[in-house]
């Protein structure tokens, strides 16, 4: 991942690397439909793989969100923890999905960025909701949406939500931030989607901006999604990812040691934690590589230090 990150215009150059793993996804063919059936690889139905999204442009417009909210969590940690400037900048609620009863259907697409309600602008998505549950089911709505770098302006009547019996939009949402930084950073995301690369941009970061090496020479793989408070959060797949940095010979996988919800547990009693499963991963393919369980990002960078 070296290559991938910039601080201060500088690439890191020591020894060792931190390393992204990755689940790639590939529509079945007569053929790879039974590679199913194989250790380590799973079939998904495109309900299973899109959830609440309803095709290609919309799935992987989410996936691009969740990417850049993942680079923009790691570099607001790193900056931090290094003692280094940063401000955050709010731009407004990003649309995730859209019920099929919304007026809105058809006027606002996933991936749009809400920026105001009839001429008001919010600094949370909090002040956003409080807002829209102000009205009253059916008035109309003016909504200005930042699509594509352009701004466009719709309209429509407000839908009683199913939750709270109030007026909403029929939509999901999330703020969309960006980060400034005194120090400059670039990270290069190419094709990868997804939050899981979290704690791994945050290591590499923090190491570039304190120009410390913890990887002492060692080939460093993990996953976690990250938050700016420091807390890496369970993903998807761990196992194939397990599989895949032994083959690509890291020496210490951070897992995310995440807690399941009791009542979760006793509705699903097979579902195992994140480090349970790569712990069940490494036994099953006989790696010595160390799986290593982190709550936080201050659990990685101690376990690195010593």
């Amino acid at each position: 991942m070296n290559e991938l990150i910039s601080v201060d215009n500088q690439k890191d150059k020591e020894d060792g690397s931190f390393m992204l793993t990755t689940v790639g996804v590939r529509q079945a063919t007569a053929f790879t439909y039974f590679m199913r059936f194989l250790p380590f690889h799973e079939g998904l139905t495109k309900k299973e793989l899109y959830g609440d999204v309803s095709s290609n442009k919309e799935f992987n417009q989410v996936q691009d969100y969740y990417m850049t909210s993942s680079v923009n969590a790691a570099i607001e940690l790193a900056y931090r923890t290094a003692g280094a400037e940063y401000k955050t900048h709010y731009k407004g609620v990003y649309v995730m999905s859209i019920l099929d009863e919304s007026k809105f259907k058809g006027k606002l697409e996933v991936g749009d960025t809400i920026v105001s309600l009839d001429g008001h602008s919010f600094k949370s998505s909090e002040e956003f909701i409080d807002y829209v549950k102000s009205k009253k089911v059916g008035e109309e709505i003016d909504v200005v949406v930042n699509r594509n770098g352009s701004e466009k302006k719709v309209s429509a009547p407000l839908m009683k939500m199913d939750t709270d019996k109030k007026a909403g939009l029929g939509i999901s949402l999330v703020n969309d931030t960006t980060i400034t930084t005194t120090i400059p950073v670039d990270v290069n995301t190419e094709e990868i989607g997804g939050p899981s690369a979290g704690l791994m941009f945050s290591l590499e970061i923090y190491t570039q901006l304190k120009g410390i090496n913890l990887r002492d020479g060692r080939q460093i793989a993990g996953t976690g999604t990250i938050s700016p408070d420091g807390t890496v959060g369970r993903i998807g797949g761990i196992d194939k990812k397990v599989v895949a940095a032994d083959k690509e010979g890291a020496t210490i996988f951070f897992a995310p040691d995440d807690e399941i919800d009791p009542a979760i547990k006793k509705k699903y009693p097979e579902l195992k934690t994140n480090y349970e499963e790569a712990k069940a991963a490494a036994k099953k393919i006989g790696t010595k590589m160390k799986i290593v369980p982190v709550k936080t990002f201050q659990d990685a960078v101690d376990y690195l230090e010593k």
